[in-house]
């Protein structure tokens, strides 16, 4: 493939995006291949706690700062470290993008975020996934084509990585899994497969896991298991429907969907936002913010020239 540096967005040539990845679990192994897939972007190395060396000649460091100048810092951490791990990156002038995933939490991530931001010079993309993330956008889309009438968004069947990790974060979960079960109109079945650590009751940890603000609002069965591996798939997907009012006339139905592994394409959406960080002024932005062209390699003549 040939090499295709990046360009700014009057199309003027730039060196390519230097780009570290935080984390190295689910997301962050496929952040790397997407990184390295970019044509615009070099992957300068990974960070994560367990100390120093290299993967496949990729550097692996447990403080950014061993990797020299980074431009941005893909956050494929847990949800519930990202904010801190984000004020970090962003005081030190490194834009960030996340796979934040709690919605109701996003509004004040947003300001927090963009209060360092912005004394930094810096940008954050947040909630850089696909739901939140590119599902948003088409919500808005949607929105824009039906101002009167619902949207219905409907996940699954597949494992929720978000929900898996949170299930993992309870005392006495040896290891986990979280499925997502649509009832459709946007319900959801959550069915959590654990294995226990040893002198664990089970009936205490599934009233944890339950009480846990991610599985809080939907149906939860928490299912004792001997193997969790045996049941794991990254198989995911997501319906969206809207029924509604275009001007004054009735009954305009859209639909949307797609069947995806989930960890890889969250990764993907997060490379693009990296690239439209650059392209934006300093501050937070979710991705219904940022304009669709940003997300794209190159500069936006050629993609007018190809889309519209």
């Amino acid at each position: 493939m040939p090499e295709i540096i990046r360009h700014d967005i009057k199309g003027g040539v730039m060196g390519k995006y230097r780009i570290a990845v935080v984390g190295y679990g689910n997301i962050g192994r496929y952040a790397v291949q997407a990184v390295q897939a970019a044509t615009d972007m070099e992957l300068v190395g990974i960070v994560r706690r367990l100390g120093s060396g290299d993967l496949n000649g990729v550097p692996v460091v447990d403080d950014i700062a061993k990797l020299g100048k980074v431009d941005a810092a893909l956050l494929c951490v847990p949800t519930r470290n990202i904010e801190e791990t984000a004020q970090k990156y962003l005081s030190m002038g490194i834009n960030t993008v996340d796979s934040y995933d709690v919605h109701g939490g996003i509004p004040e991530l947003r300001e927090k975020l963009g209060k360092t931001a912005e004394e930094s010079g810096a940008v954050a993309v947040l909630s850089a996934g696909w739901d939140p993330g590119s599902d948003s956008v088409i919500r808005a889309l949607l929105e824009s084509m039906a101002p009167i009438g619902v949207t219905y968004t409907n996940f699954g069947p597949g494992m929720s990585m978000g929900h898996t990790v949170a299930v993992k974060a309870v005392t006495g979960v040896a290891e986990a899994l979280s499925v997502t079960i649509p009832l459709g109109a946007g319900v959801h079945r959550r069915m959590v497969y654990i294995e226990l650590e040893d002198d664990v009751e089970f009936s205490k940890v599934a009233a944890d896991i339950k009480s846990d603000p991610y599985f809080i609002n939907d149906e939860t069965h928490v299912i004792q298991v001997e193997d969790v591996s045996a049941l794991a798939d990254k198989g995911h997907g997501v319906s969206l429907t809207r029924k509604g009012v275009s001007g004054t006339t009735d009954n305009q139905l859209f639909e949307f969907g797609m069947k995806v592994n989930n960890p890889a394409l969250t990764s993907q959406v997060m490379v693009s936002c990296a690239r439209a960080g650059f392209r934006q002024a300093p501050g937070a932005y979710t991705m219904i913010e940022i304009p669709v062209v940003d997300l794209l390699p190159g500069g936006r003549e050629k993609w007018i020239k190809k889309l519209v």
